[in-house]
């Protein structure tokens, strides 16, 4: 059988590079033994992207508000759901994931050995070069570890947006996703609800353009306000469990 595979890409004031992006993914589309789409998911931006989109002929969603990256890609998963995708991958518009790596992300859904995959620097089998500042790996490295602490389970890279979903987990975004931590804080949500899932090996490119939806100017505030989300997230999942 062959699994229906969408890229959900979000972007936000990404008129720089989104072509270069869009051309690279449906070249390896071309040449790919799955069946794979994509949509980019304008997020209100405010430059030309979406007369760019529009000039090329590259398949979008145009929010008309900025919604943020979770709200983008909650749009993308509805998308993905109302299509009756079987596989939904999240992809960034700003050039630093590699399509490439995009057979280990999905393998291991296809093969049924998890129901979501998160693509990871930080492990052995990752061919990733770049692996960010020293100021956001050692935020990635608390945050990792209090999300194991709360569950005992390990994921390494948290704020990696490049990650895949089977069915299962896209209907369950659709109904909630989180809208401002969405990377960490979708953990919680998915372990509590015994969702299988698999930290994968990639390759990663520092960002060619745009900026970043997760600023670390600000790196204590930061970390005060998305641990407290995860926190109060496992607390509520707890709750719900223990209630049903």
């Amino acid at each position: 059988m062959s699994h229906k595979i969408l890229l959900i890409i979000p972007a936000y004031n990404e008129s720089q590079g989104i072509k270069k992006t869009i051309d690279k993914v449906k070249n390896y589309i071309s040449e790919s033994k799955y069946n794979i789409d994509y949509i980019v998911i304008n997020d209100g931006s405010t430059d030309d992207e979406q007369e760019i989109l529009e000039k090329n002929k590259i398949n979008n969603i145009e929010l008309i508000n900025n919604l943020g990256i979770g709200g983008a890609v909650q749009t993308g998963y509805l998308y993905a759901m109302k299509s009756n995708y079987d596989i939904a991958v999240q992809f960034d518009g700003d050039g630093q994931h590699d399509i490439e790596s995009l057979n280990n992300l999905i393998d291991p859904i296809i093969k049924n050995q998890a129901d979501f995959t998160v693509g990871s620097r930080f492990i052995e089998d990752s061919t990733s070069d770049f692996k960010s500042s020293v100021a956001r790996q050692l935020g990635i490295k608390l945050l990792s570890s209090l999300i194991k602490s709360l569950t005992k389970f390990e994921i390494k890279d948290v704020t990696s947006g490049y990650r895949a979903a089977n069915q299962k987990v896209i209907k369950q975004f659709v109904e909630r996703y989180p809208s401002k931590y969405p990377e960490p804080e979708s953990y919680i949500y998915l372990l509590a609800n015994n969702i299988r899932v698999k930290e994968v090996g990639v390759k990663m490119f520092e960002r060619e353009t745009g900026t970043s939806s997760i600023s670390f100017l600000n790196s204590v505030s930061y970390m005060v306000n998305v641990s407290l989300s995860i926190i109060f997230g496992f607390y509520i999942q707890r709750n719900i469990k223990r209630n049903k």
